[in-house]
């Protein structure tokens, strides 16, 4: 095998697993890691005129393990869900907290939410927003000098992060999820939502509310999560938000699948919180073993729900994702 074959397979055995207990002291990072936050914009062009995209970044003085962006779901944007600052609890920052462990961390509101335009009559689907993550990445790339980032994409931005990688593979160097779905088969949480599919289609956008966001934690069972999170969560979303887009909802209720595994051609890590209802762990499987690069992980995370955020189980999540996008690529690729 030839090296250019070599460094373009990047393969490796493939493994299903569920993630062991972990150590206190894993993926530790201090307060005294954390960074001030620094906003940055980009233009997403469209047939419609140019589109505002808000991006925020933290970067810690050690970055050197690589550049990851954060990718959010349905019902929130990018800083409450990736960088919420609750005092005494340093860990409900993602982009703290990676950026502790030597990362250069993003995140970007897509199209409708957050600070990021939302003039146009668009319901902001799946396909808009693996726009607005290509204008994110494109606009990272410039700045950092990088020429393949890490992304990570938690439920709906598991879908909008694997369609853009998808499309782009030549931009992402790793792909890691959570809360993914790829069929929608089995999934109790979908099931609930297609009762409303009609509203959903009807509206191109849908209110939220603290009882909604509480739901996010509560709609799975709420004992794996430190539910002392919501409030200050529900604050934080409802500053930037009290609506949000719905063309992720009418797409994971109506038009799954909306990617293709064997076009997935990066390494793929999917992580699944082992009570999480959006997707049952056999539709996990049915989409790992068609993905086309044999580097790829299904890792279970025990005691977690749809979200992280807030889990009891924090540590176990936050060093599998290290892990993730740290692991050794190949030597042998035979």
């Amino acid at each position: 095998m030839n090296d250019e074959r070599r460094t373009l397979l990047l393969s490796a055995a493939a493994t299903v697993l569920a993630a062991p207990a972990l150590a206190q002291t894993s993926s530790s990072a201090t307060p005294d890691a954390r960074a001030l936050g620094t906003e940055h914009w980009t233009t997403k062009r469209t047939p419609d005129g140019d589109v505002r995209l808000f991006l925020w970044r933290k970067l810690a003085a050690s970055a050197m393990k690589g550049v990851i962006l954060f990718v959010h779901g349905s019902s929130v944007s990018g800083r409450p869900a990736f960088d919420l600052q609750v005092p005494g609890k340093p860990e409900y920052s993602f982009m703290d907290w990676f950026g502790g462990l030597g990362y250069d961390a993003w995140c970007v509101d897509c199209e409708g939410y957050g600070r990021s335009d939302k003039r146009r009559p668009i319901n902001s689907d799946i396909a808009t927003g693996a726009d607005d993550v290509a204008a994110a990445v494109d606009y990272i790339r410039r700045q950092t000098g990088m020429a393949k980032i890490f992304i990570y994409g938690s439920s709906s931005g598991a879908l909008r992060a694997a369609l853009y990688a998808q499309r782009n593979p030549q931009a992402v160097a790793r792909l890691a999820v959570t809360g993914f779905t790829w069929t929608g088969e089995g999934s109790p949480t979908l099931e609930q939502r297609r009762k409303r599919l009609a509203d959903y289609r009807a509206n191109n956008r849908r209110p939220i509310d603290r009882a909604m966001i509480r739901s996010i934690f509560t709609r799975d069972g709420g004992e794996g999560t430190d539910m002392s999170i919501v409030e200050p969560f529900a604050d934080a979303v409802l500053a930037f938000d009290t609506s949000v887009p719905s063309g992720s909802y009418v797409d994971m209720s109506a038009n799954l699948p909306l990617v293709d595994p064997q076009k997935i051609t990066v390494p793929v890590y999917i992580l699944r919180g082992e009570n999480d209802g959006i997707a049952t762990l056999q539709d996990l499987a049915n989409f790992f073993v068609k993905l086309s690069n044999p580097q790829k992980q299904l890792s279970v995370l025990p005691g977690i729900a749809h979200s992280p955020l807030g889990a009891k189980n924090w540590r176990l999540f936050y060093q599998t994702l290290d892990a993730c996008f740290t692991q050794p690529a190949p030597i042998y690729t035979g």
